[in-house]
């Protein structure tokens, strides 16, 4: 009997560049295509059935596709783009298992890319020839009547509506930031890495970011608000991939891997989207323990409302830092937290189990847990 159990074998991601910094000139499929092939190469790099990539801000025209043509895929290899906003890129992996399961393909490559800096403008059609367009940052997360807050104030509401206070969030900054640059200092992103744009490590992680220079920040999106640059993550552009196959060739080439063992995908009330991974973690962690948990660092008062709400230790999240330290590179953020959790499970040989999660706009939230296997 075959086991077409989803097993990830290969896990690759540029440095994360903030937007209109080192990264500034390349577009999506210039930042997905070398970490394509970089992945694959990994493995020996068989025959490809399907790419798979989250994308937020891009330009269209199915980035995924041009991406794989870039990477010198061959023509015959597919591609499509995903659109989960922040969630778009751990979604591309769990759409990519659940294609494998059902007998789709054998191989795929999935993740995600942003380039923030390179994003089009956006702008509504106007009513008439003689108006001009009006320009716009984000498209609507859930319709008027329902609540579509910005990402800011509601993350002020939700820290509130927990408790969590200024002092807790500072501090939970302060903890990603040095626990990346601890990590960047030992060497444990380089193997993770693939050099795009001249660069070759992660831009944002800041030294000396302690809660005493963290304390100084006003709050950014709300006057009463505990959320503020410095605790929050930053605009970023990078890009995230791993190689997912079946547990049957896993076994017989022999690879190390990390293996889907849940995967939920559940909704919130679009006015308390920052707590959208909260009942996809909590399906998990009724049948899961993990050890180590990866959870995309958008603001750090909603990463512990989520936390706390599950009953998840602040101190298990992020080991190596998050996106508060590392940026938060939308469409890729979610295939970020699973090249992390292959870092650190199966390269360092470390935990047996893990889980990312996170929360997306329009009150979505999707969780993972993975056991190391080989």
């Amino acid at each position: 009997m075959t086991d077409r159990t989803p097993v990830v074998v290969a896990a690759r991601r540029t440095p994360i560049g903030e937007a209109g910094g080192k990264l500034r000139n390349l577009t999506a499929d210039c930042l997905a295509a070398p970490v394509l092939r970089a992945a694959l190469d990994d493995v020996g790099a068989p025959p490809v059935d399907d790419v798979l990539l989250g994308n937020v801000l891009g330009p269209g025209g199915n980035p995924a596709r041009v991406a794989a043509l870039r990477a010198g895929l061959g023509v015959d290899v597919p591609g499509m783009t995903i659109d989960r906003q922040c969630a778009s890129g751990l979604s591309a992996i769990t759409t990519a298992a659940a294609m494998l399961r059902a007998g789709a393909g054998d191989w795929y490559l999935a993740g995600g890319v942003e380039s923030a800096s390179t994003a089009p403008w956006r702008a509504w059609r106007p009513d008439s020839p003689t108006e001009p367009p009006r320009f716009y940052s984000r498209a609507p997360f859930a319709p008027a009547e329902l609540g579509d807050p910005d990402m800011g104030p509601a993350a002020d509401l939700v820290a509130a509506e927990a408790g969590v206070p200024r002092e807790r969030q500072d501090a939970f900054a302060a903890r990603s930031h040095a626990r990346a640059v601890a990590a960047q200092a030992e060497g444990r992103f380089d193997d993770e890495l693939v050099p795009v744009g001249g660069i070759a490590v992660d831009q944002r992680p800041r030294p000396g970011f302690g809660p005493e220079r963290l304390a100084r920040f006003r709050p950014a999106f709300t006057p009463d608000g505990t959320a503020t640059a410095a605790n929050s993550c930053g605009i970023s552009d990078g890009a995230a991939v791993v190689v997912i196959t079946t547990e049957d060739n896993r076994r017989r080439l022999g690879l190390p891997g990390l293996r889907l063992a849940g995967a939920r995908t559940c909704g919130v009330e679009p006015g308390r989207l920052g707590l959208g991974a909260v009942p996809a973690m909590r399906a998990l962690l009724a049948e899961h323990d993990p050890e180590v948990v990866e959870f995309t660092e958008a603001f750090a008062g909603q990463v512990l409302a989520c936390l706390d709400a599950v009953g998840i230790d602040e101190r298990t999240s992020g080991p190596d830092g998050g996106a508060i330290a590392l940026g938060h590179p939308w469409g890729a953020s979610g295939a970020v937290l699973v090249v992390r959790l292959f870092s650190r499970m199966v390269r360092a040989d470390g935990p047996r189990t893990g889980l990312a999660a996170l929360s997306s706009g329009g009150g979505l939230g999707v969780a993972t847990v993975w056991e190391r296997v080989g």
